[in-house]
């Protein structure tokens, strides 16, 4: 059995000056307030030596209110919205193990999702109407699957399996509607093992995914200048990858992964305009087919060779390109929010006469750029540095202790704003914020009880 309580209150107070082309002085609050809650268990059983049964249940509720306000000369912007969201879920999965060299999978997992989302908006004090402001939203998903898998050499193994999943998506509100959706999810797998150090693995599989309840209510930051509509009629987008990798061991614990993975997608979620009588708004949608491709390098480096015993460096990185139809100029580009470069370093050091291990973690810089109907934004957080230590006073006590943004780097945001929309032949206009988060500090302490 496991549970969890959270709950964070975040508060972001802005005042900007502003010189050009007139001096005067703006105010800007945001504050999100969340309380979640998860309780979950796992009971398995095996029946004889071939034959294990596991069921799984866990129920997840959050509440999360927001209030976002912005005060100017001449200009007042207020934005709130409330939302509760659950989810249920339960799995039972049957295994059987045939011989040393066959076992089959079999189960079955249901799931209900439900979001309750009430959203207000008022411009100098007059209220505006915003598209799926105020809607319920239900998803009840259900799925069946079943999997082999065969030891066809000793070098080589091969993988089957196939999903099917139905799902029923209502919304009542602003925004009334009702939809049953069906997949099918096939997957194949391969691996070979030339030698012992040496594996190469193949993957072909359908993969859907599943829908961000987030996207249906509207949300906005008066002080980002960002007001996203919702949209509750949205499939699932769905791909077909196609996946190899090769992975080569070394050393004592040494691996190096190299990965190529092609996904061909259907349903792309990503961004359109919504026309209402209020105006025009941004939201999330389907706007058709796409593709992405990656290149992920993974190294884990076992540094005892080296001559630093007891530590460890771990690497990875991952290059992205994507393609798709921007709805608004009907021109291809990438995929929003992907980002085309991501990278993460972590090194280690266990000291155990000390009872200490000490490290640090390194986030390399990352662009995220959001492809709006009449703007495009761009995000690009600088490298993040953590150096840590873990201290054990007693076998049943770890002190966690943890200096992060330790160069003091920060986030930059550029939007560039056509006016009429990105279809209209015109110069933007280019807004430009560099942010500093400074250094943060974090301590911890986990106690164990029994075992």
């Amino acid at each position: 059995m496991n549970g969890r309580l959270f709950n964070e209150v975040y508060a972001y107070d802005e005042e900007a000056w502003v010189t050009f082309p007139d001096r005067r002085v703006a105010f800007g609050h945001d504050e999100v307030d969340t309380e979640s809650l998860e309780l979950g268990g796992r009971w398995s059983r095996n029946f004889g030596t071939r034959t294990g049964l596991e069921l799984v249940a866990i129920q997840q509720t959050e509440q999360v209110t927001i209030a976002s306000n912005f005060d100017a000369p001449g200009e007042s912007v207020a934005f709130s919205r409330e939302s509760d969201l659950g989810e249920s879920i339960g799995r039972a999965k049957l295994s059987y193990r045939h011989s040393d060299k066959l076992s089959f999978e079999a189960g079955a997992e249901g799931a209900f999702n439900w979001l309750e989302g009430e959203t207000r908006l008022a411009v100098n004090g007059a209220p505006v109407d915003l598209p799926a402001a105020d809607v319920r939203v239900e998803e009840k998903r259900g799925e069946v699957f079943g999997k082999a898998v065969w030891l066809a050499h000793p070098k080589l193994t091969l993988e089957g399996g196939l999903r099917y999943e139905g799902s029923n998506i209502s919304s009542e509100g602003d925004v009334e509607l009702e939809k049953t959706l069906y997949f099918l999810k096939p997957r194949a797998a391969l691996s070979w093992a030339p030698s012992g150090a040496t594996q190469v693995r193949l993957r072909v599989e359908r993969v859907v995914g599943q829908l961000d309840f987030d996207d249906f209510v509207s949300s906005d930051s008066v002080n980002a200048s960002t007001l996203t509509a919702g949209n509750p009629d949205l499939n699932p987008e769905q791909e077909w990858v196609i996946e190899a990798a090769l992975e080569q061991r070394f050393w004592d614990g040494g691996a190096i992964v190299l990965t190529v993975r092609r996904s061909s997608l259907t349903d792309v979620i990503d961004r359109a305009p919504i026309r209402t009588p209020d105006g025009v708004f941004d939201a999330p949608a389907n706007i058709g087919d796409g593709t992405r491709e990656e290149l992920a390098v993974n190294l884990t480096l076992p540094l005892a060779k080296l001559g630093l015993k007891g530590a460890q460096l771990q690497a990875e990185s991952t290059w992205r390109r994507s393609e798709v139809t921007d709805p608004t100029t009907l021109q291809t580009r990438e995929i929003s929010g992907l980002r085309p470069l991501e990278w993460e370093l972590h090194f280690t050091h266990d000291l155990p006469r000390l009872n200490t291990t000490w490290g640090a973690n390194v986030f390399g810089s990352w662009r995220e750029t959001y492809y709006r109907f009449d703007e495009v934004d761009i995000v690009k957080l600088k490298t993040f540095v953590e150096l840590f230590a873990e201290v054990r006073p007693r076998s049943d006590v770890n002190v966690r202790l943890a200096l992060m943004n330790a160069g003091d780097r920060g986030q930059r945001r550029t939007r560039y704003v056509y006016a009429g929309g990105r279809d209209v032949v015109a110069a933007p206009e280019v807004f430009d914020r560099d942010l500093q988060f400074g250094r943060m500090f974090y301590v911890r302490v986990r106690k164990t009880f029994g075992g």
